[in-house]
């Protein structure tokens, strides 16, 4: 739900109530009002009676409710004595309707030449029913009114208030931090949008300054260290070619020269994982999976013939991701070499591609591994010196920045599986 719905939906709620309040208030209001003017009817009434009476006592038997809106009954003098004004509402049966209907009726008494009478004087008034009926309708005509009335000052003027939050949202939206210096904000009057536009710019500023620097630590992290251990290595090397060295001697030159060789492919794995969260491969293509695969099984076949393992690959339809390809290389080619890693001499892979999905299932341990741990850093299975423990963890890293599902699941082999989202896969 967007920002102006959210308001309207709150703003809707708040005026049913205010209306509803308003329209009790209302009708009360107006009951009283009709009941006081028809009580001052009645009081008038009953005066001009009294007066007739007076003039001539044959008023008195000639009342009723039958031909006139009053009736007198002589009553004894102590009733007529404590007797005080009553106004209340009553039911009567009138010709022209046929049925009851409802009457506002004034009980009194007065005295004539030394006798009481009581007189009771009618006014026809409201039906409540009828009253409240044509209220609720007047209520929720006028709810409607408002409603869309508000809703279209909603869309209309005030979604013109908000196009600088709007313009700076989209703008967020498409930038990127190793494409662009700085964000453009949208020139507005409105003091709170010119503050966000300020706190935006800074925060994007150091944002850009930060991303800079890590990234030129990157580079120069992989440059400084890599330059080193080679020229180590190299020396090695030659040391060992000397002519006169024990086997002791070219046993622990053989060692510190895999250890060299462990620790420059832990500092290239820990330089990718840092790039792939730092988001530094950012041209991006349609690229087959399948060709990929092939390519990759190509590139690593004398692995798979060392363990005498069987590669069976089963596409049901072309895949195809729109994401970088050395990234993509660099994720198969983890997942291609855990499965001959973590694999049993002349065992099988599996590598299932449909639509949306790629699976690799392979055979080995008996054991199911921690779905919870297994793609993090560090986490090793195996005892094999050669391995770093990041594999996993750049396939997660490189799923993670496109927003792919990776998985584990143990049914007798172990399956690696990642699912793309269907709007990447089922590009054409």
């Amino acid at each position: 739900m967007n920002l102006l719905n959210y308001t309207l939906k709150y703003l809707s709620i708040a005026l049913l109530l205010v209306i509803s309040i308003w329209a009790l208030l209302f009708y009360l209001n107006m009951i009283d009002e009709v009941h006081d003017s028809l009580d001052d009817g009645l009081e008038n009434n009953k005066m001009l009676v009294i007066q007739r009476v007076a003039k001539d006592l044959g008023t008195i038997t000639r009342s009723g409710f039958s031909e006139h809106n009053y009736y007198i009954t002589q009553i004894p003098e102590h009733k007529g004595i404590t007797f005080k004004d009553l106004y209340q509402d009553t039911l009567m049966y009138t010709l022209n309707e046929q049925d009851y209907e409802p009457f506002r009726m004034l009980t009194t008494v007065f005295d004539q030449d030394g006798k009481y009478y009581q007189m009771k004087v009618v006014a026809s008034t409201v039906e409540e029913d009828d009253l409240v009926r044509n209220l609720l309708y007047s209520m929720i005509g006028l709810y409607v009114v408002i409603l869309i009335s508000v809703l279209l000052i909603n869309n209309l003027l005030l979604r013109k208030a908000w196009t600088p939050f709007y313009q700076l949202l989209n703008r967020l939206k498409t930038f990127r931090l190793d494409q662009d210096d700085h964000i453009q904000t949208p020139h507005t009057k409105v003091r709170e949008f010119n503050e966000l536009n300020e706190v935006v710019s800074a925060l994007i500023d150091h944002s850009v300054v930060t991303y800079n620097s890590q990234k030129q630590f990157i580079e120069n992290a992989a440059h400084e260290l890599q330059t080193p251990i080679a020229i180590s290595m190299n020396r090695l090397e030659l040391l060992a070619e000397t002519e006169g060295l024990s086997d002791d001697q070219l046993e622990s030159i053989g060692r510190v020269i895999d250890a060299l060789q462990r620790f420059s492919k832990l500092n290239k794995s820990l330089l990718l994982l840092s790039k792939i969260e730092n988001r530094q491969y950012g041209d991006t293509a349609l690229i087959s999976i399948n060709s990929l695969v092939d390519q990759v099984i190509y590139d690593l076949s004398d692995f798979t013939e060392m363990k005498s393992l069987q590669v069976n690959v089963t596409a049901t339809d072309i895949l195809k991701v729109d994401m970088n390809r050395d990234l993509a290389l660099i994720m198969l080619s983890n997942l291609f070499k855990n499965a001959i890693t973590h694999n049993q001499a002349g065992g099988t892979i599996e590598i299932s591609i449909d639509k949306t999905s790629l699976s690799f299932s392979n055979t080995g341990g008996a054991e199911e591994l921690d779905a919870k741990r297994i793609f993090k850093r560090f986490q090793k299975e195996s005892k094999q010196k050669s391995s770093t423990g990041l594999g996993l963890a750049i396939v997660k890293a490189v799923a993670d920045l496109y927003d792919f599902k990776v998985s584990y699941r143990y049914d007798g082999q172990h399956n690696f599986s990642i699912r793309f989202p269907t709007k990447i896969s089922n590009v054409d």
